[in-house]
């Protein structure tokens, strides 16, 4: 069975973990590493999808950022979403051939994990892209974007686990109107302190449902690796990415 790396990171900003993002990629499109998830949080931020639209911040992007909310576009699937501390963030780098599949694999694998927590959890394929995701009923409990170039995926999933919801009211949510977001913390009526134990569960489902043994490693493993093969000037310029 082939290795999915595993490597948790803790609180990252998000543009930091973007540039981490696109240096594991292409070291996995060069074969130089085997498929790869990174587990974290972020600080508050919204990001925009590339179906992204003015209607998703009603309030104004002056406002969100009195709020403390930084806003990113970015070039993954979907539409808006809130990352903030206490939810939990899974970026898997991994080479696919069909994206569509890929995207299925990822919201059983977030069933099975919100299953193991007691929770009844449902994808809905069958009302379209911007249901993407996993629902507990009508409200949603995790949301997927990804990117794929030359074969190897970035971006990922979001499962709110211990989050502060607030910020999902103050915009249009994957561009759903009405939309109610809700976390295991919501779900379960459990005390503070689930996103540890979720993490190890979700990346174990993931894992598995990619049909790969998992492997924890350290950031300074990966880096490491991603490292061995030094990049060019022109390399990185050409992909926007400067050196870690």
């Amino acid at each position: 069975m082939r290795e999915l790396w595993v490597c948790h990171l803790g609180i990252i900003e998000y543009h930091r973990a973007l540039v981490l993002q696109e240096r594991v990629r292409a070291a996995r499109q060069r074969e130089q590493l085997p498929d790869v998830l990174l587990m974290l949080e972020h600080p508050p931020v919204y990001t925009r999808g590339r179906r992204s639209g003015p209607e998703e911040l009603p309030m104004g992007e002056d406002w969100y950022s009195t709020q403390g909310i930084e806003i990113v576009r970015t070039d993954r699937g979907g539409k808006l979403t809130y990352h903030g501390p206490g939810q939990l963030v899974g970026y898997p780098i991994v080479r696919v051939d069909d994206v569509v599949a890929y995207v299925r694999t990822l919201e059983r694998a977030l069933v099975a994990a919100l299953g193991d927590e007691g929770i009844t959890t449902r994808a809905r394929p069958e009302d379209g892209p911007d249901f993407t995701g996993v629902w507990v009923g009508e409200r949603k409990i995790a949301s997927i974007g990804v990117h794929v170039a030359r074969g190897v995926t970035t971006h990922g999933f979001a499962v709110n686990v211990e989050n502060d919801l607030q910020p999902f009211a103050w915009v249009l949510p994957c561009g759903l109107q009405g939309v109610q977001m809700t976390s295991i913390l919501k779900e379960t009526q459990r005390s503070l302190g689930q996103l540890r134990c979720f993490r190890r569960r979700a990346a174990w489902r993931v894992a598995r449902a990619l049909d790969r043994r998992q492997r924890l490693v350290s950031l300074a493993q990966l880096v490491q690796r991603v490292e061995a093969q030094p990049r060019t000037s022109s390399d990185c310029e050409a992909q926007n990415v400067p050196h870690l």
